[in-house]
């Protein structure tokens, strides 16, 4: 390990509590209102008055203690972590109004006075301000005015600064897609989440299947199949969210007209809650031959797929229609990193985790070919979390910490 990783390490583990900072940090919280009105948090570390600040969010979790705030404070930037309106209840998550939480806590820091921002999307938090960025960048006119259900979001009229640099971490190519790479095409029925169509079934031995880890292989002709099959999926299960809705907004617009009908207005006054079965079967992780890399045989959510697949853990088990299109469809998502990838002009980097059950590296080759700017490709070994492959090993979360650092230097944004 170098020097600079050394320096870097409170301490050489992969876990850390805010005493083991050093005790010149400053932990200030802030309450900030979004444009819209919505409540977001926020907490700004700090030492001394740097000009520079990166910043940590995610959609639908909270990186308040997140693994990369001592390295980042080590380098003499400040870092602001943020949540959501949506922090661990993302039933009702829709992106388009994420951006808002994004640029209150941007506002937030630019008003005191940092010059350079720096967004750092880890996971799930890249797709978010790779979305971001991209409606900062265009003129306000410009900017969407509707979210992927069709509801109106007020970005035209929000003050969205723009940013200085981007970093992304383990990225993955935006909820709806990273959900239609393991969503399980087999389910015939989503009322029952035991309907099973064999010939489209991940765990059936005659598609492949094998019970040791690891060991599954599939042809790339079912391999094709299965794909498409999961598209048509997450397209049924996009029609499906678009009757619900357009059955609310009809029983509203009769409310409003001449002619309403009985059970109107217990309809209008509905938010239906769409149950998702099954969205844990990557192929990839049942199959290490696929896109090979140095993970190990599972996914995210466990080592047995069978059990994750089935249970009631995953991404996107349950959501209202508006969050599905906006931000658990594949197709209908409009923070697909394909599509907002290209408005990064600005310097950016990206760290991949050679052992990642979730980005894959065809995946990674992707993201940054779409980053429409000069990027900075770096692999150091870890699972998704930046956690160690073996025991022994320094864990990629302080590898990625070292990486960060170099780059921001190497910008002079410190």
């Amino acid at each position: 390990m170098s020097d600079i990783a050394l320096a870097l390490a409170v301490p050489l583990s992969i876990d850390w509590a805010p005493e083991q900072l050093p005790g010149d940090v400053r932990v200030e919280p802030a309450a900030l209102r979004t444009h819209d009105g919505a409540a977001v948090p926020g907490l700004l570390y700090r030492r001394g008055t740097p000009s520079t600040v990166v910043c940590l969010m995610h959609p639908r979790e909270y990186f308040g203690l997140h693994y990369l705030i001592p390295p980042l404070l080590r380098t003499g930037a400040a870092v602001w972590t943020q949540g959501s309106r949506s922090i661990g209840l993302d039933v009702r998550l829709e992106h388009e109004f994420a951006l808002l939480d994004v640029a209150a806590g941007l506002v937030h820091l630019r008003e005191r006075g940092y010059t350079r921002i720096i967004l750092l999307g880890n996971s799930g938090g890249a797709g978010l301000f790779c979305f971001y960025n991209e409606q900062a960048e265009q003129p306000p006119a410009d900017r969407l005015a509707k979210t992927a259900a069709g509801r109106p979001v007020p970005l035209h009229d929000a003050v969205l600064p723009r940013v200085d640099g981007i970093v992304l971490v383990a990225p993955h190519p935006g909820q709806g897609r990273l959900l239609m790479g393991c969503i399980d095409p087999s389910l015939v029925d989503e009322s029952d989440p035991f309907s099973v169509d064999p010939t489209f079934d991940p765990f059936a031995s005659a598609n492949g299947f094998s019970p040791k880890p690891g060991a599954s292989r599939y042809s790339p002709e079912f391999v094709q199949r299965y794909r498409e099959a999961q598209v048509a999926r997450v397209s049924r299960l996009d029609d499906r969210a678009r009757a619900l809705i357009t059955r609310r907004m009809n029983a509203r617009a009769r409310l409003k007209g001449d002619v309403p009908q009985p059970g109107d207005a217990t309809l209008a006054a509905h938010t239906p809650i769409m149950t998702v079965w099954r969205t844990d079967a990557d192929l990839r992780c049942l199959d290490l031959s696929l896109d090979p890399s140095d993970r190990k045989p599972g996914s995210v959510w466990g080592g047995d797929m069978l059990a994750s697949n089935y249970g009631a853990v995953g991404f996107g088990r349950t959501c209202t229609p508006e969050s599905w299109l906006s931000t658990w469809s594949g197709v209908s998502s409009q923070a697909a990193v394909q599509r907002t990838a290209p408005a990064i002009r600005c310097p950016a980097l990206l760290v991949e985790y050679t052992g990642d059950q979730t980005t894959f590296p065809s995946t990674i080759t992707d993201i940054v070919g779409w980053i429409g700017g000069e990027t900075q490709h770096s692999r150091v070994r870890g699972d998704h979390h930046g956690r160690p492959l073996r025991p022994g090993e320094v864990p990629g979360r302080l590898l990625a910490g070292e990486v960060i650092a170099g780059w921001l230097h190497e910008h002079d944004y410190i």
